[in-house]
């Protein structure tokens, strides 16, 4: 997938014919900071910085949240075209806080590699005794101690639909096709929490009413997706119902917070 080729998206025009650059981006969500790579020409610049600033915008409509929750209050960094790994096309490092798209074969890959982002920053706020730098979803699988809150609540309420069966008491359908996906192939990888999570999410996004390929593709018609690695059937929409539970929740709180500290 290459910035020559055209990305689908039906959502409202965000930018209204405006042109965009990084620097909008970057002052709109307020990241800690974005770097571009050196072999990034100043057109692909252009193009990329138009194509992000409407992932992100479609991303926080999707989400029903302000701009704070994007950036994670301005904790998360952002590259695009630098730091990429060979057969990788996007990738989260939690040391940085950054998410990484690679130049040619990262769109698509912008809302799973965020929830990598929005997984690891919970997991020092949902649970008490969770190891520094673990995943909130892997803390909760782990049964670390809890921090109550109704937020958090719904937090996991979204984990149990992707980790656990209907009844709460054995894997999901998702786990077990991620872990016989796994030993086929001699690793530990798609039945990790945080990945389940982050497919999950993905699958969430693109059932939205706003589409944006740029933003997320690849859960219904990919190879992985007729392996079964991303939920489908009652599973899927069960999970739908947590997310939009959770996120119409804290939209809410962040929205009032905003408006707190805007009076």
């Amino acid at each position: 997938m290459t910035l020559s080729r055209e990305f689908y998206r039906h959502g409202p025009d965000v930018r209204q014919g405006l042109p965009v650059s990084f620097v909008d981006v970057r002052q709109r969500f307020d990241f800690s900071s974005i770097r571009i790579g050196r072999w990034v020409t100043r057109p692909e610049q252009v193009r990329a910085a138009g194509l992000f600033y409407d992932a992100l915008v479609d991303l926080m409509s999707i989400l029903q949240c302000p701009e704070p929750l994007i950036s994670l209050r301005g904790t998360l960094s952002l590259q695009y075209g630098i730091g990429g790994r060979p057969g990788v096309a996007a990738h989260y490092q939690p040391s940085m806080r950054c998410f990484s798209l690679a130049k040619n074969a990262g769109p698509g890959s912008i809302a799973h590699e965020w929830f990598h982002a929005l997984d690891h920053y919970l997991g020092a706020t949902a649970f008490d005794d969770a190891p520094s730098g673990m995943f909130a979803s892997k803390a909760w699988l782990s049964e670390a101690t809890p921090v109550v809150h109704p937020l958090n609540d719904d937090l996991y309420a979204c984990f149990r639909s992707i980790m656990l069966d209907e009844d709460g008491k054995s894997p999901s359908p998702l786990f077990q096709v991620s872990a016989r996906v796994d030993k086929a192939m001699k690793q530990v990888y798609y039945s990790q929490p945080e990945e389940l999570c982050a497919r999950a999410f993905e699958a969430f996004i693109q059932d939205a009413a706003i589409t944006n390929n740029f933003l997320v593709s690849g859960t219904k018609a990919t190879t992985e997706a007729q392996q079964g690695l991303y939920p489908v059937g009652k599973q899927r929409e069960r999970i739908n119902r947590a997310f939009q539970h959770y996120f119409n929740r804290l939209g809410s709180a962040l929205n009032s917070e905003i408006r707190r500290n805007a009076c």
